[in-house]
């Protein structure tokens, strides 16, 4: 797996990883319209700076 942010942007289940949840989290995040998912070179895909968008917030419902 990588571990840099490819310009083209992940799957679901590499963004799942990422995120460190599950892929039927991320695919649910996708169909409640949270996270966009786009074709790219005839993959549906995650945008790579929506991930690091996410990345760099910090997790919210947790104790700091």
């Amino acid at each position: 797996m990588r571990t840099s942010l490819p310009s083209s942007g992940y799957t679901v289940r590499q963004a799942a990883w990422l995120l460190g949840v599950q892929a039927a989290t991320v695919h649910r995040a996708v169909r409640l319209g949270r996270l966009p998912l786009v074709r790219r070179r005839g993959r549906f895909v995650i945008p790579a700076n929506v991930l690091v968008r996410l990345l760099g917030e910090p997790r919210s419902g947790g104790t700091p």
